[in-house]
C-alpha cells in the first residue's frame, strides 16, 4: 500500500514516516535517547552487574564480528523495535486499528504540516465552478477562503429563502462538500435530494441542515463555521455579504429583469448587473481574507449569476485591486445560453472589468486549448458553444493568457473543468509569478 503525498509522489507507507516536514524524527530521536536513560537509570538501580554482563557480551561478540558490522546489527535492530514500538503506540492513542490503515495518520501528519504552510488562496465565486475548483486547490494548501455568491432565488435553496428567510445555501453547501476530508461521503450525504415527502421534496439534506443550523446559531455565518467543525473541512467558506441581496439585469434592448433565475431566461445580451439592495456590504471576514491572500481566483462558472454578484459587494473589489495577491480568472470553456451567448475570452475578462468600475481586478485569465473530438451534439442543439481565445483583443487589456488542457475526460463527449488539472495550472502559474 502506498500513500500519495503529491499527485505523482508515492511511497510505502513505512517509508513515507520518513518524509521531511512531518516534524516526526525530531521526536524519534528525543524518545530515543529517554528511552536509553530511562534503562540504564533502571539498570543502576537494581545492580551495576547486569551493565557489566552486556558490556562482556557485546566484547565477546566484537571479537568473532568486526565492529563496525556489529554496530550496524545493534542500530539496525534497535531503531526497528523503536520505531514499531512508537508507530504502535501512536496508533492506539489515536485510536485507529487495522481497517484505518497507516496511511490515515500520514495523511493526517502531512495536511497539518505541509498543507497549512501553503498559500493562503481566496477563491470567489459560486455555483459548481467554485466546488470543482476547491476540490483541486485543497490538494495544495489548507489556506483556503472560498467566498461564494448568496444571489440565487431558484431550486430548493430558493424556496429555503423565501421560507425560512435566510440566506441561499446550496452554493455554501457545495463547497463545504467540496473542501471535506471525506469528500465523497459528505457529497453524497449533503447532496442527498428528498424525492418525496410532503415539504421535502426537492429539498436536498445539505440545505436542510445549513437551515437548522442558522436556526440554532442565529445566523448563516455562525451556522457554516459549526457545519465546518462537524464536518472537518479544509479552508473556510464565507458568503460575500450577510444582506439579502437579489439580482437584476439590464439588457442591450433597454429592458430589465429581475431575479438570478430569470436572467438567463430572457435570451437577451446582458448590460449590466445590479444589486438589490443597491448597497450589499461584505462580510468583514471576506475582506480581511483578500487583504491577506497571497492568490486570488475567480471563477470558473456562470459570468453573471455567480462571478460578477460578488463584484457587486460594496467592498470586495476595492480589497482585490489593493491586495498585493496574484489574481487570475478561469474562464469557462462553452459558453452559457441566455447569458453569455457567442461570448469570447475577452467578452468574459471585458464584463469582470466593466462591473469592477474599470479596476484591475486580474493578472491573468486562465483558458482550455483543447477539446474532445466527440463533443456532445447536446451542445450545439441548446446554442452552447466553445468559448473562442480571441488574443488580438485581449493583448491591449494587458492580461496575461494561460492555455492549458483543463478538461475532464470522459466518453460522453461532455465538456467539463478537471479539478485537478485546473488547481495544477493555477499554482503552477502562481509559482511562475512569483518569481517575477
Amino acid at each position: 500500500m502506498a500513500f500519495n503525498f503529491k499527485e505523482n509522489v508515492k511511497v510505502s507507507k513505512d517509508v513515507g514516516w520518513l518524509i521531511p516536514g512531518l516534524e516526526v524524527k525530531r521526536w524519534f530521536f528525543l524518545i530515543f535517547i529517554g528511552s536509553i536513560m530511562i534503562v540504564l537509570g533502571f539498570m543502576v538501580l537494581a545492580n551495576v552487574r547486569p551493565i557489566y554482563l552486556m558490556l562482556e557480551l557485546i566484547r565477546k561478540a566484537a571479537l568473532v564480528l568486526p565492529t563496525n558490522l556489529l554496530a550496524a546489527i545493534f542500530i539496525l535492530i534497535g531503531a526497528v523495535i523503536f520505531f514499531k514500538g512508537w508507530q504502535k503506540t501512536t496508533l492506539s492513542i489515536m485510536d485507529m486499528d487495522n481497517r484505518t490503515g497507516n496511511s490515515s495518520v500520514l495523511e493526517k501528519l502531512y495536511r497539518r504540516r505541509k498543507l497549512n504552510k501553503g498559500a493562503k488562496v481566496v477563491a470567489i465565486g459560486g455555483g459548481t465552478g467554485l466546488s470543482m475548483l476547491l476540490r483541486g486547490v485543497k490538494k495544495y494548501t489548507n489556506n483556503i477562503t472560498a467566498v461564494v455568491t448568496v444571489g440565487d432565488d431558484g431550486g430548493s435553496s430558493g424556496r429555503l429563502r423565501e421560507e425560512m428567510g435566510i440566506l441561499p445555501p446550496g452554493d455554501i453547501r457545495n463547497c463545504i462538500a467540496a473542501l471535506g476530508d471525506d469528500e465523497d461521503l459528505i457529497t453524497e450525504l449533503f447532496q442527498y435530494r428528498f424525492k418525496n415527502g410532503e415539504g421535502l421534496e426537492g429539498h436536498s439534506f445539505g440545505n436542510l441542515f445549513l437551515t437548522a443550523l442558522c436556526s440554532i446559531t442565529g445566523d448563516m455565518v455562525r451556522a457554516v463555521k459549526v457545519s465546518s467543525k462537524v464536518l472537518n473541512i479544509r479552508g473556510v467558506v464565507l458568503p460575500a455579504t450577510l444582506d439579502d441581496m437579489k439580482l437584476a439585469a439590464t439588457f442591450e434592448d433597454g429592458t430589465m429583469v429581475k431575479g438570478e433565475s430569470n436572467i438567463p431566461e430572457a435570451h437577451k445580451r446582458i448590460k449590466q448587473l445590479y444589486t438589490e439592495p443597491e448597497v450589499c456590504t461584505a462580510l468583514p471576514e471576506a475582506i480581511q481574507a483578500i487583504k491577506e491572500a497571497d492568490l486570488i481566483i475567480l471563477g470558473p462558472g456562470s459570468l453573471y449569476t455567480s462571478v460578477i454578484p460578488n463584484l457587486l459587494v460594496k467592498g470586495i473589489v476595492e480589497a482585490i485591486e489593493k491586495s498585493h495577491a496574484r489574481k487570475i480568472y478561469v474562464c469557462n470553456i462553452m459558453t452559457q445560453p441566455g447569458e453569455t451567448d457567442n461570448y469570447s475570452v475577452a467578452s468574459h475578462v471585458n464584463a469582470l472589468i466593466s462591473h469592477a468600475k474599470g479596476k484591475k481586478i486580474i493578472d491573468a485569465v486562465l483558458v482550455n486549448d483543447i477539446l474532445p473530438e466527440n463533443i456532445s451534439e447536446g451542445y450545439a442543439k441548446s446554442g452552447s458553444i466553445p468559448v473562442r481565445l480571441d488574443m488580438e483583443n485581449i493583448a491591449p487589456i494587458g492580461i496575461e493568457v494561460v492555455s492549458q488542457k483543463l478538461i475532464e475526460e470522459n466518453k460522453q463527449g461532455l465538456v467539463r473543468h478537471s479539478s485537478r488539472r485546473v488547481a495544477r495550472a493555477v499554482y503552477y502559474w502562481y509559482r511562475r509569478s512569483m518569481k517575477k
